[in-house]
């Protein structure tokens, strides 16, 4: 499994995060993104992958979240 971290001070509200994976990122009434989901099961991972990889501003990482099984 997967776990999304994302960077608020560097967000700039952009959204391109939010078009390829609205089920996991969001954007508060500030402009600032807003994780629906942490932790990010391994179908959806190259799709929220990519999401986070739209950011222009490389706000947003999916890393492995360590945990064994």
């Amino acid at each position: 499994m997967a776990v999304v971290k994302a960077d608020l001070t560097a967000c700039q509200g952009y959204a391109n995060c939010v078009v390829g994976a609205d089920d996991v990122f969001d954007i508060d009434d500030d402009g600032v993104v807003v994780l629906l989901k942490k932790r990010i099961a391994e179908p959806d991972r190259a799709r929220v992958v990519e999401a986070a990889r739209s950011c222009p501003v490389s706000a947003l990482v999916v890393a492995d979240d360590g945990a064994d099984g």
